[in-house]
């Protein structure tokens, strides 16, 4: 016969009850501070996306234009590039994400700037990362580009122009080269119309750059560098957000030119068709047409004795 105890079997049951709780409330307190924590990283990293931003003013404002600069964080850091040109000038987006425990934390909420133009990948991976800027003129001046890479990703200039040359040179950034760079091995291959195993070919006479079998079309130096900076989507929306804003204002010099007018001072300068180009903008394969507009209007203020920019 079987004596069967059941304080023994009350004991083992309270036991295991108490043993399923504290699994429960461990699981819970884990998955709250997990929380907490990711809550803080994404205060963290927003925080460091909108001081990126205000770290560049002085770029976009032109006080440092043609000067590089760098930006140096504490821990590894992924830059996201994001740009939209729904209304108004577009905007400028900026969104951070920072290594924790071996990996990159989720996108930090992302910050706008409808003032700026970054021209880079749509993500930038490093703990410092290499800047310069450059005026766009098209034909009076519409905003300074701003050109981030990371200063782990090196660019190899071969054939370059003249004048290319010695405007990298001048900028002194560490990972921009121009000279005995083409054997370097794990370094992006930038060539001029000339060269193999190039990552970017720049046909500078014909006005474009071709990367990743896709043609992005320039007028400038300042747009080329954009070109070769940029990933593709990031370049065609920037432009289209520059073009908007040449747009307005050119508007603005209609109205200054009427003004001036009634002073006795005239210009002659003839805006419209470079606006109604400007409106009728799709993508950068429509710049070398603008490009002629402006070079026309740039011509005759330069001639004129009441001169508007």
């Amino acid at each position: 016969m079987k004596i069967h105890n059941k304080k023994a079997i009350e004991f083992s049951f309270t036991w295991l009850f108490a043993v399923i709780i504290g699994v429960v409330i461990l699981v819970l307190a884990i998955y709250a501070a997990t929380k907490i924590f990711s809550a803080g990283q994404t205060e963290t990293t927003t925080a460091t996306a909108k001081e990126i931003g205000v770290l560049l003013n002085p770029l976009e404002t032109g006080f440092e234009e043609g000067v590089s600069t760098s930006l140096s964080l504490v821990v590894e850091t992924r830059i996201y590039n994001g740009c939209d040109n729904f209304s108004g000038f577009g905007n400028q987006e900026i969104k951070v994400a920072q290594k924790s425990f071996g990996r990159f934390t989720e996108p930090s909420l992302g910050i706008n700037f409808p003032n700026k133009y970054i021209f880079s990948n749509e993500t930038e991976d490093g703990k410092k990362f290499l800047i310069f800027s450059k005026s766009f003129d098209f034909p009076f001046k519409v905003a300074n580009l701003i050109y981030l890479s990371s200063a782990e990703k090196k660019y190899c200039f071969i054939d370059a122009p003249e004048n290319i040359k010695e405007e990298l040179s001048q900028l002194k950034q560490e990972n921009l080269l121009v000279e005995n760079c083409s054997a370097l091995s794990g370094i992006t291959k930038v060539c001029f119309d000339t060269g193999t195993g190039c990552g970017v070919k720049v046909k500078y006479n014909s006005g474009y750059v071709e990367k990743n079998s896709k043609k992005l079309y320039f007028t400038t130096d300042a747009l080329m560098y954009a070109a070769i900076f940029s990933s593709g989507g990031i370049y065609e929306c920037q432009v289209s957000r520059l073009m908007q804003r040449a747009e307005e204002l050119g508007s603005i010099y209609i109205k200054k030119a009427s003004l001036l007018e009634s002073k006795e001072c005239h210009s002659n300068l003839d805006l419209l068709p470079l606006l109604n180009a400007l409106r009728n903008y799709k993508d950068s394969s429509d710049l070398g047409t603008l490009s002629n507009k402006a070079e026309e209007i740039e011509d005759a203020n330069r001639g004129s004795s009441c001169r508007m920019w």
